[in-house]
């Protein structure tokens, strides 16, 4: 592994954290998550224009930037770092990956210019909390969770007179599912002899049968919505014999490289936050940072999150072709100890700056809510760490690569 950057990416890194260091303040951030989108719509589309971040890992003969994974991943760094709302993760990580993936060259040709130049914003609504296990990151992915033709989940048949498909049921914690422009569904669909689970494309905006409403969620910053299907009408994303389940678990490798980058950042820029307070806070006639207690407690989380970051750069570079045979284990490990680094420093964080933490007027309490809630979203940490372990065949008699002697 080559653990130097190249100039390309060492430019879209510096440029995106030159405009959200401008742009997205705490107070920012505060404002954008009360609007009706969830997030800033003139930053997002400046954000678009200027570094084309939806396009990023598009290609460029669709209008995208025609970069990788690596770069995606760089950049979730620093939109992790200042907690930035935006339809990044929905749009570029999930949907326009399976929409290139799997879509028609029609579809491909509609629909991903419009995400490239911000015009477009989308959500991948799977049935339950079913994510992590339909992404392949805390488990094997059976395509059972889009609902098994059993009752729950979405169901989806073939509407009457052979005009596009019907679905009905619902989904939960959709992320930027309240408000996105496009939604990619995971339905079942057929029966017995030849159940499995398609994707769907459905445009909400003044369809029948569809709810969208958007819950009060642990962390504002990355809004969820339920969305509910009565014989809502959508079109099938390319064909009925499309490996969806392969797909999502191909795609939950970057996913993961893309969360575990995001964590470090948010890990990062918590603990810069609280090193600058020990240096200023006073106790007993010095800084509390001068304490040897304290220096210790913040040398510990240093270590964490140097470690997270290293982790989050190998899934990265693996996942953008660098060693795409260790992508799955690599993520997962990688998003685990991520996680894992971000919950210790943001609960050490509101610790150490004492009762102004936990307020709603300090922005620590920002990172531990990211902190909480993603490894609800994602996790949990030890699933992550055992199913990548798993993968990896790092257990005899399990499934995966060649077991290796421990």
């Amino acid at each position: 592994m080559n653990p130097e950057f190249s100039e390309e990416q060492d430019d879209i890194r510096r440029t995106l954290r030159d405009v959200l260091r401008k742009c997205c303040g705490p107070e920012e951030v505060r404002a954008a998550v009360r609007t009706r989108t969830g997030h800033d719509q003139a930053l997002w589309r400046q954000l678009a224009e200027r570094m084309g971040l939806p396009g990023l890992a598009v290609p460029t003969r669709y209008g995208g930037a025609g970069c990788g994974p690596t770069e995606l991943a760089l950049a979730c760094e620093e939109t992790g770092r200042v907690l930035l709302p935006s339809p990044l993760l929905a749009t570029a990580g999930l949907v326009a990956p399976l929409v290139l993936a799997l879509g028609t060259d029609a579809q491909r040709a509609e629909l991903l210019p419009r995400v490239c130049a911000g015009e477009l914003t989308a959500a991948l609504a799977v049935p339950g909390g079913g994510l992590p296990t339909a992404l392949a990151l805390t488990g094997p992915n059976g395509g059972d969770w889009s609902g098994g033709g059993r009752a729950g989940g979405v169901q989806a048949r073939p509407a009457a007179g052979g005009t596009g498909w019907r679905l009905y049921g619902e989904a939960a914690q959709v992320l930027d599912g309240h408000s996105a422009d496009l939604l990619l569904v995971a339905a079942h669909a057929g029966g017995y002899a030849r159940s499995r689970t398609l994707l769907f494309l459905l445009r909400p905006e003044g369809a029948r049968g569809v709810v969208r409403t958007r819950l009060t969620a642990l962390d504002e910053t990355r809004p969820q919505a339920r969305v509910a299907l009565r014989d809502a009408q959508a079109d099938l994303l390319g064909t009925a014999e499309a490996d969806v389940t392969g797909a999502l678990s191909r795609l939950g490798m970057d996913v993961a490289a893309m969360l575990a980058a995001e964590a470090v950042g948010a890990a990062g820029r918590a603990l810069e936050r609280t090193v600058a307070y020990a240096r200023s806070r006073e106790q007993f006639g010095r800084p509390i940072g001068s304490f040897q207690a304290v220096k210790h407690r913040l040398a510990e989380l240093y270590v964490a999150v140097e470690a997270a970051r290293s982790a989050a750069y190998y899934a990265a570079w693996a996942v953008g072709g660098g060693a795409a045979e260790d992508g799955a284990a690599a993520g997962g490990l990688a998003l685990a100890q991520a996680l894992e680094a971000l919950r210790q420093v943001a609960g050490e964080a509101v610790q150490l700056h004492g009762g102004i933490g936990v307020t709603w007027e300090h922005e620590v309490q920002l990172y531990f809510k990211r902190a909480a809630s993603d490894e609800l979203l994602f996790g949990p940490v030890h699933l992550l760490r055992s199913h990548a372990a798993e993968t990896a065949g790092l257990f005899a008699g399990r499934p995966g690569r060649e077991a290796v002697a421990l």
